[in-house]
């Protein structure tokens, strides 16, 4: 067993880091008490341990009349080896096998990879940068996100959870990621235009996210 699943061995914090996918990798603490029907105060200690032990992070964001508060999201690096159901494995390269990549299925592929991406971001980070990194980091992609110029982002994806699916067929998963990208942009930061995206080898990862026409950061 790895740092991450011992630390998450203990029944509340998998339900916390579970809910934090669910809301779009990040949250506030009385988010996640609320949605746990738990105490804060208990939540907020199970939190404390979860990002010693690099699962999540943490930060202070300005609350709605200017209070600091407190937000934890599921950290980049986090790697959970027996989190998925061994089942979703075979069944995702056996759906990717079966999709022709063809330019019309691809299309539909992209399109329906965009709703999915706009579901995902549903209660994510206000800011969109930090919604981005959140939702990825979720999703198992290990981003790391920079600045570059005004309005402009860069994200390097650090490992591919859909690996053996690439292997199956590269196009359609590839297409799908992008898709998923786009939606999640339309939902943080529908001004802004996905420029760049470049897959690489998924066993090597480092998959390159290029946007522009982002807000100036706060």
């Amino acid at each position: 067993m790895n740092g991450d699943d011992g630390v998450l061995a203990q029944p509340t914090r998998r339900r916390l880091f579970a809910t934090l996918g669910e809301l779009g990798g990040s949250a506030g603490t009385g988010a996640l008490a609320e949605r746990l029907g738990l105490h804060p105060n208990g939540v907020r200690t199970h939190l404390q341990r979860m990002r010693d032990a690099g699962v999540v992070t943490h930060r202070r964001v300005t609350g709605p009349r200017g209070r600091p508060r407190d937000e934890w999201a599921i950290a980049a690096g986090a790697r959970l080896a027996s989190d998925a159901p061994r089942a979703y494995g075979p069944l995702a390269r056996w759906l990717a096998r079966a999709i022709p990549p063809t330019p019309t299925r691809l299309r539909e592929v992209e399109d329906a990879g965009r709703e999915v991406g706009r579901e995902l971001a549903v209660g994510a980070a206000t800011d969109p940068e930090q919604a981005l990194g959140d939702v990825l980091a979720a999703l198992g992609f290990a981003p790391e996100v920079h600045r570059r110029r005004q309005g402009e982002l860069s994200c390097r994806l650090r490992n591919c959870p859909y690996r053996d699916s690439v292997r199956e067929n590269r196009d359609v998963v590839c297409t799908l990621h992008r898709g998923i990208t786009r939606g999640i942009l339309d939902q943080v930061a529908p001004a802004a235009t996905l420029t760049r995206f470049v897959p690489h080898d998924p066993d090597q990862a480092g998959c390159e996210i290029d946007i522009d026409g982002l807000a100036p950061a706060a």
